[in-house]
């Protein structure tokens, strides 16, 4: 071949890696728990990255994987968080919680804290020992209410990161007997940025204090408000009926238990950020009669990833 034709060749070779070049988006790897936690057939599908789309400021981002957290990715540290002041007609309900503890995987590590006064006390760390953790599981004593919610971010930051996933369990009435502001709660607001941050799934259920028929309505439902609030924007759910004690605990530990047995993580690739921070996403399924339940924003690494935090998880 003639230098002329090798030149040509050079020139359009390099043009087509160009164009191939140009067309791989551009993205930071991102990673949030999604959760098939509404399905109307039999039994939930199994879902593929195609089934998937995902979007930041109403532009599709590039799906990198979906990995089914089953199997070897089954791995899970779930948290028993009481609020000690929810002590209506706890004995039954604790049952149910003791019967739940028993009957979770072998790959789910739990551990027990509780809310005393607002404060986090951590009685037993994440382990596997089944009968261990029941053993540290005691009903609420009563205690004088106080914010929960200082305590549930406290609990996030101090949890030591690893492959597991993490979720939370937190039984609590939500009140913030101090709050002046009945519909805004700045630490409701803080513990959910510290789960989204640390990729945390909190659950809620509600539980009151045994004087709640004396406790103010407003004070009562903005509770529970809160509640939902801090479940629903970490890609969880909140339990409640009525402003009395649930019946029985059983239903909702059953649904709990079914929407943690049908968990994926999803890899995608986030619009880049000079400073890594918290941005919101959007994912949603093509697959009729399906809902999915994910956090409402992601944590994106910029060209200064933080530091992780936590110490109390540590072994």
């Amino acid at each position: 071949m003639s230098r002329v034709g090798w030149f040509s060749l050079l020139i359009f070779t390099s043009a087509l890696f160009s164009s191939a070049q140009s067309r791989v988006p551009a993205g930071t790897p991102a990673r949030i728990i999604v959760t098939a936690g509404h399905f109307y057939t039999q039994s939930p599908p199994l879902l593929t990255r195609d089934d998937l789309v995902v979007t930041q400021m109403f532009e599709p981002r590039p799906i990198v994987s979906l990995v089914p957290l089953r199997g070897e990715r089954a791995a899970l540290e779930l948290f028993l968080l009481v609020d000690n002041c929810s002590s209506c007609e706890p004995g039954s309900k604790f049952e149910d919680l003791r019967r739940f503890i028993r009957s979770q995987p072998a790959t789910t590590s739990i551990g027990i804290a509780y809310i005393q006064e607002g404060r986090l006390e951590i009685a037993q760390k994440p382990t596997q020992d089944r009968e261990q953790a029941v053993k540290a599981l005691n009903a609420p004593s009563g205690a004088k209410p106080s914010n929960p919610f200082g305590a549930l971010a406290e609990l996030i930051r101090g949890w030591n990161q690893n492959s597991s996933r993490h979720v939370v369990l937190m039984i609590s009435n939500g009140i913030d007997p101090a709050g002046k502001e009945r519909w805004q709660d700045p630490s409701a607001d803080a513990a959910i940025e510290a789960a989204q941050r640390a990729g945390v799934t909190v659950y809620a259920i509600y539980h009151p204090s045994a004087d709640y028929l004396q406790t103010d309505v407003s004070q009562i439902y903005a509770g529970q408000v809160q509640l939902s609030h801090v479940a629903d924007e970490t890609g969880g759910e909140a339990y409640l009926l009525s402003f009395g004690p649930l019946p029985s605990l059983a239903p909702m530990l059953a649904d709990m238990a079914d929407h943690l047995a049908n968990q994926y993580e999803l890899e995608f690739l986030a619009n880049p950020v000079d400073k890594s921070s918290l941005q919101e996403v959007m994912v949603k399924s093509k697959v009729a009669d399906l809902d999915l339940m994910v956090a409402d924003k992601v944590w994106v690494s910029g060209s200064r990833p933080a530091k992780p935090t936590g110490d109390f998880g540590r072994r």
